[in-house]
Protein backbone atom coordinates (compact mmCIF):
# COMPACT_ATOMS: atom_id res chain seq x y z
CA UNK A 1 0.00 0.00 0.00
CA UNK A 2 1.38 3.28 -0.68
CA UNK A 3 0.70 7.36 -0.92
CA UNK A 4 1.59 9.42 -3.01
CA UNK A 5 1.60 13.26 -2.49
CA UNK A 6 2.95 15.92 -4.27
CA UNK A 7 3.26 19.88 -3.52
CA UNK A 8 3.93 21.91 -6.62
CA UNK A 9 4.13 25.29 -6.49
CA UNK A 10 1.15 26.31 -3.61
CA UNK A 11 -0.54 23.27 -4.40
CA UNK A 12 -0.90 19.55 -3.32
CA UNK A 13 -1.61 16.36 -5.61
CA UNK A 14 -2.91 13.63 -4.25
CA UNK A 15 -3.74 9.56 -5.29
CA UNK A 16 -1.26 10.02 -7.69
CA UNK A 17 -0.37 6.49 -9.89
CA UNK A 18 2.94 5.76 -9.84
CA UNK A 19 3.96 6.11 -13.46
CA UNK A 20 3.97 9.93 -12.55
CA UNK A 21 6.92 9.77 -10.25
CA UNK A 22 9.46 10.50 -13.23
CA UNK A 23 7.99 13.31 -14.40
CA UNK A 24 7.37 14.41 -10.71
CA UNK A 25 11.22 13.84 -9.41
CA UNK A 26 12.06 16.00 -13.05
CA UNK A 27 9.88 18.51 -12.22
CA UNK A 28 11.84 21.86 -10.74
CA UNK A 29 9.30 22.92 -8.17
CA UNK A 30 8.10 20.03 -7.33
CA UNK A 31 8.59 18.38 -3.36
CA UNK A 32 7.33 14.58 -3.68
CA UNK A 33 6.45 12.61 -0.38
CA UNK A 34 5.99 8.33 -1.00
CA UNK A 35 4.79 6.89 1.97
CA UNK A 36 4.59 2.95 1.21
CA UNK A 37 4.28 0.58 3.78
CA UNK A 38 3.94 -3.07 3.77
CA UNK A 39 6.31 -2.77 0.34
CA UNK A 40 5.74 -5.74 -2.24
CA UNK A 41 7.67 -6.94 -4.72
CA UNK A 42 6.64 -4.11 -7.24
CA UNK A 43 7.17 -1.53 -4.52
CA UNK A 44 10.98 -2.52 -4.25
CA UNK A 45 11.55 -2.53 -8.10
CA UNK A 46 10.32 0.84 -8.03
CA UNK A 47 12.04 1.95 -5.59
CA UNK A 48 14.95 0.30 -7.93
CA UNK A 49 13.86 1.51 -11.00
CA UNK A 50 12.43 4.90 -10.32
CA UNK A 51 14.47 6.35 -7.67
CA UNK A 52 17.94 4.64 -8.60
CA UNK A 53 18.01 3.54 -4.98
CA UNK A 54 21.42 1.41 -4.03
CA UNK A 55 20.38 -2.46 -4.18
CA UNK A 56 21.92 -2.60 0.11
CA UNK A 57 19.52 0.23 0.81
CA UNK A 58 16.78 -1.09 -0.33
CA UNK A 59 17.33 -4.91 1.05
CA UNK A 60 17.66 -2.56 4.63
CA UNK A 61 14.74 -1.09 3.92
CA UNK A 62 12.44 -4.19 3.61
CA UNK A 63 13.96 -5.70 6.62
CA UNK A 64 11.92 -5.64 9.73
CA UNK A 65 15.25 -5.57 12.40
CA UNK A 66 17.64 -3.40 10.87
CA UNK A 67 19.58 -1.10 13.32
CA UNK A 68 19.15 2.38 13.61
CA UNK A 69 21.98 3.93 10.64
CA UNK A 70 21.98 6.49 8.25
CA UNK A 71 24.22 6.09 5.38
CA UNK A 72 25.14 8.48 2.51
CA UNK A 73 25.54 7.80 -1.25
CA UNK A 74 26.49 10.73 -3.23
CA UNK A 75 25.70 11.46 -6.22
CA UNK A 76 29.05 9.17 -7.80
CA UNK A 77 27.58 6.07 -5.70
CA UNK A 78 24.08 6.62 -7.09
CA UNK A 79 25.13 7.10 -10.58
CA UNK A 80 26.91 3.26 -9.87
CA UNK A 81 24.06 2.22 -8.61
CA UNK A 82 21.85 2.67 -11.28
CA UNK A 83 23.21 4.69 -14.25
CA UNK A 84 20.18 5.54 -16.29
CA UNK A 85 17.94 6.85 -13.35
CA UNK A 86 20.85 9.01 -12.33
CA UNK A 87 21.45 10.51 -16.02
CA UNK A 88 17.68 11.42 -15.64
CA UNK A 89 18.66 13.26 -12.62
CA UNK A 90 16.75 11.33 -10.13
CA UNK A 91 19.58 10.80 -8.19
CA UNK A 92 21.73 13.29 -6.98
CA UNK A 93 22.60 12.05 -3.51
CA UNK A 94 20.23 10.86 -0.81
CA UNK A 95 20.42 9.35 2.83
CA UNK A 96 19.34 6.53 3.43
CA UNK A 97 17.77 6.50 7.51
CA UNK A 98 16.70 4.09 9.80
CA UNK A 99 14.62 5.40 12.34
CA UNK A 100 12.41 3.66 15.19
CA UNK A 101 9.28 4.66 16.21
CA UNK A 102 8.20 3.66 20.28
CA UNK A 103 4.99 3.03 21.95
CA UNK A 104 3.37 1.49 24.69
CA UNK A 105 1.66 -1.72 23.93
CA UNK A 106 -1.30 -2.04 26.46
CA UNK A 107 -2.13 -5.40 25.97
CA UNK A 108 1.17 -7.20 27.53
CA UNK A 109 2.40 -3.42 29.14
CA UNK A 110 5.63 -3.56 27.06
CA UNK A 111 7.22 -1.09 24.74
CA UNK A 112 7.42 -2.06 21.55
CA UNK A 113 9.21 -0.41 18.57
CA UNK A 114 8.63 -0.19 15.14
CA UNK A 115 11.33 0.83 12.62
CA UNK A 116 10.61 3.43 9.69
CA UNK A 117 13.51 3.71 6.82
CA UNK A 118 13.54 7.25 4.94
CA UNK A 119 15.39 7.79 1.49
CA UNK A 120 15.80 11.63 2.23
CA UNK A 121 16.35 13.58 -1.69
CA UNK A 122 16.68 17.16 -2.76
CA UNK A 123 13.46 17.17 -3.87
CA UNK A 124 11.36 13.59 -2.71
CA UNK A 125 11.38 11.83 0.71
CA UNK A 126 10.69 8.02 0.77
CA UNK A 127 9.46 5.97 3.67
CA UNK A 128 8.85 2.51 3.78
CA UNK A 129 7.72 0.88 7.10
CA UNK A 130 5.99 -2.71 7.57
CA UNK A 131 3.27 -1.92 9.75
CA UNK A 132 1.15 2.00 10.10
CA UNK A 133 3.50 4.25 11.54
CA UNK A 134 1.04 6.96 13.33
CA UNK A 135 4.16 9.94 13.28
CA UNK A 136 3.99 9.24 8.73
CA UNK A 137 0.25 9.82 8.88
CA UNK A 138 0.55 13.05 11.45
CA UNK A 139 2.86 14.72 9.92
CA UNK A 140 1.59 14.00 5.97
CA UNK A 141 -1.92 15.34 7.59
CA UNK A 142 0.22 18.78 8.88
CA UNK A 143 2.42 19.05 5.75
CA UNK A 144 -0.72 19.02 3.77
CA UNK A 145 -3.15 21.95 6.02
CA UNK A 146 -3.50 25.26 4.69
CA UNK A 147 -0.97 27.60 6.04
CA UNK A 148 0.92 24.62 8.01
CA UNK A 149 4.37 25.34 9.92
CA UNK A 150 5.84 22.81 7.35
CA UNK A 151 6.45 24.88 4.72
CA UNK A 152 7.95 23.45 1.13
CA UNK A 153 11.36 21.78 1.82
CA UNK A 154 12.52 18.03 2.55
CA UNK A 155 14.74 18.97 5.21
CA UNK A 156 11.63 20.46 7.16
CA UNK A 157 9.17 16.73 6.35
CA UNK A 158 12.34 15.41 7.82
CA UNK A 159 12.67 17.32 10.98
CA UNK A 160 8.62 17.31 11.53
CA UNK A 161 8.97 13.69 11.13
CA UNK A 162 11.52 12.62 13.10
CA UNK A 163 11.13 15.27 15.97
CA UNK A 164 7.32 13.68 16.56
CA UNK A 165 8.61 10.11 16.58
CA UNK A 166 11.41 11.66 19.28
CA UNK A 167 8.86 13.35 21.29
CA UNK A 168 7.08 10.77 21.73
CA UNK A 169 9.07 9.18 23.59
CA UNK A 170 8.76 11.39 26.67
CA UNK A 171 5.50 10.25 27.21
CA UNK A 172 6.94 6.82 27.34
CA UNK A 173 9.21 8.25 30.30
CA UNK A 174 7.03 9.75 32.29
CA UNK A 175 4.93 6.38 32.20
CA UNK A 176 8.03 4.84 33.22
CA UNK A 177 8.71 7.43 35.68
CA UNK A 178 5.60 6.69 37.27
CA UNK A 179 6.02 2.35 37.19
CA UNK A 180 9.21 2.82 39.32
CA UNK A 181 7.83 5.48 41.79
CA UNK A 182 4.66 2.72 42.39
CA UNK A 183 7.65 -0.08 42.51
CA UNK A 184 9.31 1.72 45.12
CA UNK A 185 6.59 2.29 47.07
CA UNK A 186 5.29 -1.74 46.52
CA UNK A 187 8.68 -2.64 47.79
CA UNK A 188 9.30 -0.66 50.74
CA UNK A 189 5.73 0.16 52.04
CA UNK A 190 3.94 -3.15 51.23
CA UNK A 191 6.91 -5.55 50.17
CA UNK A 192 5.04 -7.01 47.60
CA UNK A 193 7.16 -10.17 45.58
CA UNK A 194 5.52 -9.58 42.43
CA UNK A 195 7.47 -6.19 42.23
CA UNK A 196 10.62 -8.09 41.58
CA UNK A 197 8.98 -9.65 37.94
CA UNK A 198 7.78 -5.83 36.88
CA UNK A 199 11.40 -4.09 37.29
CA UNK A 200 13.01 -7.03 35.18
CA UNK A 201 10.11 -6.33 32.37
CA UNK A 202 11.32 -2.50 33.09
CA UNK A 203 14.62 -2.91 32.68
CA UNK A 204 14.29 -5.11 29.65
CA UNK A 205 12.15 -2.23 27.87
CA UNK A 206 14.84 0.40 28.76
CA UNK A 207 17.91 -1.68 27.44
CA UNK A 208 15.66 -2.07 24.23
CA UNK A 209 15.05 1.27 23.75
CA UNK A 210 18.43 2.73 24.67
CA UNK A 211 19.69 0.12 21.79
CA UNK A 212 17.29 2.34 19.73
CA UNK A 213 18.29 5.83 20.61
CA UNK A 214 21.88 6.00 21.17
CA UNK A 215 22.50 4.77 17.75
CA UNK A 216 20.43 7.36 16.92
CA UNK A 217 22.21 9.74 18.07
CA UNK A 218 24.85 8.81 15.80
CA UNK A 219 22.34 8.92 12.84
CA UNK A 220 21.75 12.93 13.91
CA UNK A 221 25.51 13.51 14.36
CA UNK A 222 25.81 12.65 10.69
CA UNK A 223 22.40 14.64 9.85
CA UNK A 224 24.40 17.56 10.91
CA UNK A 225 27.68 16.95 9.48
CA UNK A 226 26.11 17.55 5.93
CA UNK A 227 28.33 14.82 4.13
CA UNK A 228 25.49 16.03 0.66
CA UNK A 229 24.36 18.75 0.14
CA UNK A 230 20.61 18.38 1.14
CA UNK A 231 20.05 20.35 3.93
CA UNK A 232 20.46 24.19 4.21
CA UNK A 233 22.39 25.76 7.23
CA UNK A 234 19.21 27.23 8.39
CA UNK A 235 17.84 23.50 8.92
CA UNK A 236 20.50 22.60 11.08
CA UNK A 237 19.05 24.17 14.28
CA UNK A 238 15.67 22.30 13.99
CA UNK A 239 18.00 18.75 13.70
CA UNK A 240 20.02 20.11 16.62
CA UNK A 241 16.69 20.33 18.45
CA UNK A 242 16.24 16.99 17.32
CA UNK A 243 19.28 15.84 18.88
CA UNK A 244 19.00 17.32 22.06
CA UNK A 245 15.82 15.73 22.56
CA UNK A 246 17.83 12.28 21.58
CA UNK A 247 20.66 13.17 24.65
CA UNK A 248 17.68 14.27 27.14
CA UNK A 249 15.88 10.79 26.82
CA UNK A 250 18.98 9.34 26.89
CA UNK A 251 20.07 10.65 30.05
CA UNK A 252 15.85 9.34 31.31
CA UNK A 253 16.91 6.15 30.48
CA UNK A 254 20.22 5.38 32.33
CA UNK A 255 18.41 7.50 35.42
CA UNK A 256 15.34 4.66 35.49
CA UNK A 257 17.49 2.02 35.11
CA UNK A 258 19.66 3.30 37.79
CA UNK A 259 16.78 3.67 40.11
CA UNK A 260 15.36 0.30 39.06
CA UNK A 261 19.17 -1.11 39.87
CA UNK A 262 18.80 0.23 43.24
CA UNK A 263 14.95 -0.76 43.66
CA UNK A 264 16.33 -4.65 42.69
CA UNK A 265 19.23 -4.18 45.06
CA UNK A 266 17.14 -2.63 48.01
CA UNK A 267 14.67 -5.14 47.36
CA UNK A 268 16.98 -8.27 47.70
CA UNK A 269 18.55 -6.30 50.66
CA UNK A 270 14.96 -6.66 52.30
CA UNK A 271 14.29 -10.08 51.78
CA UNK A 272 17.86 -10.37 53.20
CA UNK A 273 17.31 -8.72 56.14
CA UNK A 274 13.88 -10.28 57.12
CA UNK A 275 15.78 -13.54 56.18
CA UNK A 276 18.41 -13.20 58.95
CA UNK A 277 15.30 -11.50 61.48
CA UNK A 278 13.72 -15.23 60.91
CA UNK A 279 17.29 -17.27 61.49
CA UNK A 280 18.16 -14.86 64.56
CA UNK A 281 14.51 -15.33 65.77
CA UNK A 282 14.50 -19.68 65.52
CA UNK A 283 17.74 -19.41 66.78
CA UNK A 284 17.03 -17.63 70.12
CA UNK A 285 14.05 -19.93 70.66
CA UNK A 286 16.16 -23.18 69.72
CA UNK A 287 18.72 -21.99 72.28
CA UNK A 288 15.99 -21.85 74.78
CA UNK A 289 14.33 -24.76 74.09
CA UNK A 290 18.20 -26.25 74.37
CA UNK A 291 18.09 -25.66 77.93
CA UNK A 292 14.88 -27.05 79.08
CA UNK A 293 16.00 -30.26 76.68
CA UNK A 294 19.45 -30.34 78.62
CA UNK A 295 17.25 -30.48 82.42
CA UNK A 296 14.79 -32.93 80.92
CA UNK A 297 17.15 -35.16 79.56
CA UNK A 298 19.65 -35.11 83.00
CA UNK A 299 15.79 -35.91 85.21
CA UNK A 300 15.26 -38.84 82.23
CA UNK A 301 18.25 -40.90 82.22
CA UNK A 302 17.38 -44.01 83.95
CA UNK A 303 19.82 -44.34 87.44
CA UNK A 304 18.60 -45.79 90.29
CA UNK A 305 20.03 -43.47 92.60
CA UNK A 306 19.12 -39.68 91.43
CA UNK A 307 17.53 -38.22 94.98
CA UNK A 308 14.97 -35.62 93.05
CA UNK A 309 13.08 -38.20 91.31
CA UNK A 310 11.92 -39.28 94.88
CA UNK A 311 11.33 -35.82 96.16
CA UNK A 312 7.51 -34.65 96.14
CA UNK A 313 8.27 -30.77 95.23
CA UNK A 314 11.12 -32.45 92.14
CA UNK A 315 8.34 -31.93 89.24
CA UNK A 316 7.99 -28.47 90.12
CA UNK A 317 11.05 -27.46 90.84
CA UNK A 318 12.21 -28.63 87.47
CA UNK A 319 9.55 -26.77 85.72
CA UNK A 320 10.51 -23.71 88.09
CA UNK A 321 13.82 -24.35 86.49
CA UNK A 322 13.08 -24.58 83.19
CA UNK A 323 11.43 -21.17 83.43
CA UNK A 324 13.83 -19.44 85.50
CA UNK A 325 16.78 -20.27 83.32
CA UNK A 326 14.20 -19.43 80.16
CA UNK A 327 13.92 -15.90 81.61
CA UNK A 328 17.15 -15.25 82.07
CA UNK A 329 18.47 -15.52 78.71
CA UNK A 330 15.70 -13.36 77.54
CA UNK A 331 16.98 -10.88 79.34
CA UNK A 332 20.24 -11.38 78.74
CA UNK A 333 19.38 -11.76 75.06
CA UNK A 334 17.34 -8.18 75.51
CA UNK A 335 20.45 -6.52 76.78
CA UNK A 336 22.80 -7.49 73.96
CA UNK A 337 19.80 -6.16 71.49
CA UNK A 338 19.05 -9.33 70.05
CA UNK A 339 15.93 -9.38 70.73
Amino acid sequence: MYTLTVLEGRSFKHDLPLTAISDLLAAADAVVWLDIQDPTEADVALLADEFGFHPLAIEDATRSHERPKVDAYPAAEALAADETSARRGRTAGYYFVVFYEALFDPADGRIVTEPVNLFIGANYLVTVHRREIRHVKETLARWQTPGGPLGSSVAALVHALLDAIVDDYFPLMDRVADQVEELEDAIFVHYEEESIQTIFGLKRDLLGLRRVVAPERDVLNVLLRRELPLFRQADIAYLQDVYDHLVRVTDHIDTYRDLLSSALDSYLSLQSNNLNQIVKILTIASIILMVDSLIAGIYGMNFVHMPELQWRLGYGFALLLMVALNVGLVVYFKRKRWL
